[in-house]
Formats: C-alpha cells, structure tokens, sequence
C-alpha cells in the first residue's frame, strides 16, 4: 500500500488534507473521481471528525507522500 494525500481547495486561504491508504495512484484517482459532487467523511490523524460537501471544492490535489519518520534523531557532522 502506498500512502497519499489529498488537498481540498475551497479558496487561496482555505482548505483540508487526507491521506490515504490505496495501491496506486490510478485507485486513488478514481477514488477522488467516484466521490465527486458528494459528501464524504473521515477521520484525520488527530482524531478530528470531517464531513465534507465536494460539491464546494475549487480544486483538489493529489500527490504520494512520503512520510517521515520524526523519532528519529539525525546526526549531523560537524
């Protein structure tokens, strides 16, 4: 499984991220496709409850992501 994020735009100031859990970016988009002019729902990895109307959403991106692990420390040469 590969990880991606979705950002929704409603406007240049405002706007909601989702990541998800899909095998590629082809299922993604067809995802993000069959959710059109819909409502959706989830949870976000602060366990902040969303419904969204992607009827009001200006532009939608999406692009893999690559997370980074931040428990580990990095050492750096002097």
């Amino acid at each position: 499984m590969k990880e991606f994020k979705i950002t929704y735009f409603f406007d240049e100031d405002h706007y909601i991220r989702r990541f998800i859990h899909i095998e590629s970016q082809e299922k993604a988009e067809e995802l993000i496709q069959k959710e059109r002019d819909s409502y959706i729902s989830f949870t976000d990895s602060r366990g902040i409850y969303h419904e969204l109307n992607t009827r009001g959403v200006r532009v939608i991106q999406l692009s893999e992501y690559h997370r980074i692990d931040k428990t580990k420390k990095s050492i750096r040469p002097f």
